[in-house]
């Protein structure tokens, strides 16, 4: 396995520019997962990484080696598609050994990659099924295979869980950190879902436009974003953004009058000195940080509109006074609210976010 780094890696198409001066240290066995909204250039900069896209500037270094100008089978990674692409007419096994067979890898040595391949994998009872006799689960284990028995020094995944339905794809999320945990290997996954980006990851690279947004641990990301942009991408569901004013700064704490729901102010920290008052900011505030108004003694009075009952958890959608500013409220078990009904909500201390105007963290 091996480390890969990214200097300075830009990418355009004519007069578009994708992808704007990336550098990335990858470390050697890491889960890395490029995240981010359609368009924004990781599946491009992940078709970087493999030689498949030619960077108009930078460089990209595999094990301390500048593979810039080398064709993709010379560097010494695994690309895993959307698209399982196998060969109807083959087996499993022919499938998994083509590429070395291809290669000019002896026969015996073929059978021994195969072989561990499908033991890690649990296909030793399918090798002499052929792809339409096999689930799609399966099918995206054995474009997986065919990744492992080349024994590369990094794997690349792009959005290998695309074409499977809900309950399989949580499978395969499964299946593919096992993989990672018993392989030890360099992992690059790209996805526009960060449901699998907090699942899998060791880091999140947080794309938009091309640029990163911010990079960190799935958690790190979550509890700290470091501008709005990021904190609605990660966390589902999304973040509230709620608009207010500064009434009050003390210190590294700040008094917030929300501009759509009555209630007393609510204090949110700072991370720096950002921020005046009467500045106008947006009070980030996730589904789970809502409470029982009795719990923390601060009330905000929203209007209910739709209950989501499942099961373990319950989902209010409520609007403020204005009726427009939507919040999401998330409650363990089963919600007593009913739709329509006006609720006080309290805000767990701490918990909320400041923004400021340009969407900035304050």
């Amino acid at each position: 396995m091996a480390e890969l780094k990214l200097r300075g890696i830009s990418k355009s198409f004519g007069a578009v520019k994708v992808i704007h001066d990336v550098d990335l240290d990858i470390g050697d066995g890491e889960f890395v997962v490029f995240v981010g909204p359609s368009g924004c250039g990781k599946s491009t900069l992940l078709r970087t990484i493999s030689g498949l896209e030619e960077p108009s500037a930078g460089q990209v270094l595999i094990g301390g080696e500048d593979v810039t100008d080398f064709d993709p089978s010379e560097r010494g990674v695994a690309m895993v598609f959307q698209s399982y692409a196998l060969y109807p007419h083959m087996t499993v096994e022919e499938n998994l050994g083509f590429g070395l067979r291809m290669g000019g890898m002896p026969k015996d040595q073929v059978s021994e990659r195969v072989t561990s391949a499908a033991r890690v994998l649990e296909l030793t009872e399918l090798l002499k099924r052929k792809p339409r006799q096999l689930s799609g689960g399966q099918r995206q284990r054995v474009a997986i295979g065919r990744a492992i028995v080349r024994q590369p020094k990094a794997f690349l995944f792009d959005e290998p869980l695309s074409n499977l339905d809900a309950e399989l794809r949580v499978q395969m999320r499964i299946e593919i950190a096992k993989l990672h945990q018993q392989l030890g290997a360099t992992m690059v996954y790209v996805t526009h879902d960060q449901v699998e980006a907090m699942t899998l990851a060791d880091r999140i690279v947080v794309l938009r436009a091309g640029k990163v947004e911010q990079q960190g641990s799935p958690i790190d990301l979550y509890d700290n974003p470091d501008n709005i942009f990021v904190a609605g991408f990660i966390g589902s569901p999304r973040m509230n953004f709620i608009e207010g004013t500064i009434s009050a700064i003390e210190g590294q704490e700040i008094a917030v009058s929300l501009t759509a729901f009555d209630g007393p102010d609510i204090r949110v920290r700072r991370r720096g000195s950002g921020g005046a008052v009467g500045d106008r900011i947006s009070v980030g505030i996730r589904p789970e940080h809502f409470a029982d108004a009795s719990q923390y003694g601060i009330a905000l009075t929203a209007k209910a509109q739709v209950v989501e009952q499942l099961g373990g958890v319950s989902y209010v959608y409520a609007v403020g006074r204005d009726d427009a500013t939507k919040v999401t409220i998330q409650q363990k078990g089963h919600s007593r609210i009913d739709s329509g009904a006006m609720i006080e909500v309290g805000i767990e201390p701490g918990a909320a976010i400041a923004f400021d105007t340009d969407g900035l963290r304050l």
